[in-house]
């Protein structure tokens, strides 16, 4: 088994502590194989490692490789006509309830067979990883037939064979009422949805379960029926909440123990409580409040007292986050939701592996984690927050390819 050290660092690790972003001057980071088995400053060194084959980083920045834990980069088409629509003065909702929004990729995706929607896919994904990101969550949610939504999962797999990335799926076929099921959402929960999650957990393609509740997707009271089915399943779930009003969703999500609620705009005390009590990640997408032209904050403040972690992510889809950039998203955080640089850079490493169960693998620097890391040609990790538009990517380390 391969072992390194790198040396010459300076560490991120994001590790909660007195200095900020767990920083370490002078480090070095001892690797044995694919885990991190030794982290500090460079004086402290254990003697075993003394005479270990080593890299100078020449004093560049090192974190934890990036997570996005928020993505629908599997589809098809793209709605750039919506894009105008809106500003020509229509909103999400009304263009969704014409028959846009979700349901114009739906049928864009279901003409696709999975080597196009792969394809189509790859190029997204490489601008991911192009900018330190070595893991992406990836839902399904634009077949909305159990076939397709299949299809896409086993897309969304088949990108980690393809790349050196790590691939969590999510199961979304609750993402919208498809048109030969218009009127009739409990039917197609009975139909589709049940029997299409049992058969993605069957064929090991789902990671989680999610769902969009709200008032052109789906209610509570149908979602707490996907949540319980994902529960008899033994999957964690998370869902797409409060972004357009306030339905109770991040509640409901977090009385069945969700990993995260995602967007939550419209969150109010209640929701922010369960929340905490649960563990539940609160996941923020400015991409999409960006896109959407919305005004209405996450209420970060109250999350942020009741010490609900916070993730940052893309969210990126063809209709209200056509974002790929995990770096714009966290400069965009900041500008837009007020976060501290410190929160933002912990929103795309730390929290972001915990909003997908991966906080024991992933996430710090530490040892016992996977070797993980980006590299980085800055000063300061608040540049990260700082600028706009530019990747200070050096290299991407992923276990033994160091």
């Amino acid at each position: 088994m391969k072992r390194t050290l790198l040396t010459n660092a300076r560490l991120a690790t994001m590790i909660r502590g007195k200095e900020p972003y767990g920083l370490i001057e002078d480090g070095a980071v001892a690797i044995d194989g694919e885990r991190i088995a030794w982290t500090g400053p460079r004086a402290e060194l254990p003697g075993e490692w003394a005479n270990a084959e080593s890299q100078d980083l020449e004093g560049r920045l090192v974190t934890p490789a990036l997570t996005d834990c928020h993505t629908h980069i599997v589809y098809g088409g793209n709605r750039a006509r919506e894009f105008e629509m809106r500003l020509e003065g229509a909103s999400y909702e009304e263009i969704a309830r014409a028959g846009g929004g979700i349901v114009s990729t739906v049928s864009a995706t279901r003409a696709m067979d999975e080597d196009a929607l792969v394809v189509d896919a790859l190029p997204r994904l490489d601008a991911m990883i192009a900018e330190g990101v070595a893991t992406v969550e990836v839902k399904s949610g634009y077949g909305l037939s159990l076939a397709d939504e299949l299809k896409m999962l086993r897309a969304a797999r088949r990108l980690a064979e393809l790349r050196p990335v790590r691939i969590k799926t999510s199961y979304l076929a609750a993402h919208a009422v498809p048109p030969e099921y218009k009127g009739r959402a409990d039917d197609y929960i009975e139909d589709i949805v049940l029997p299409g999650m049992e058969a993605a957990y069957e064929a090991g393609l789902a990671d989680a379960v999610d769902g969009f509740c709200e008032g052109i997707a789906f209610s509570p009271e149908q979602m707490k029926r996907v949540f319980e089915k994902a529960r008899d399943l033994g999957l964690p779930v998370k869902l797409h909440a409060e972004q357009l009003s306030n339905l109770g969703g991040a509640k409901l999500a977090a009385g069945f123990g969700a990993l995260s609620a995602d967007h939550l705009e419209y969150l109010d005390e209640e929701g922010v409580a369960a929340m905490a009590g649960a563990g539940t990640v609160a996941v923020l997408l400015p991409g999409a409040f960006y896109t959407l032209r919305e005004t209405q904050l996450p209420p970060v403040e109250a999350l942020r007292k009741a010490g609900v972690p916070m993730a940052v992510a893309t969210d990126c889809n063809p209709g209200s986050s056509p974002l790929a950039s995990l770096l714009l998203s966290v400069n965009m955080v900041c500008t837009l939701f007020r976060l501290t640089p410190e929160e933002a850079l912990a929103g795309v490493t730390r929290e972001a592996a915990r909003a997908l169960g991966l906080q024991g693998e992933i996430g710090t620097i530490e040892a016992g984690k996977r070797a993980e890391l980006a590299v980085w040609d800055v000063e300061h990790p608040a540049e990260f927050a700082y600028r706009i538009g530019f990747n200070p990517l050096h290299r991407l380390i992923r276990g033994d390819a160091v």
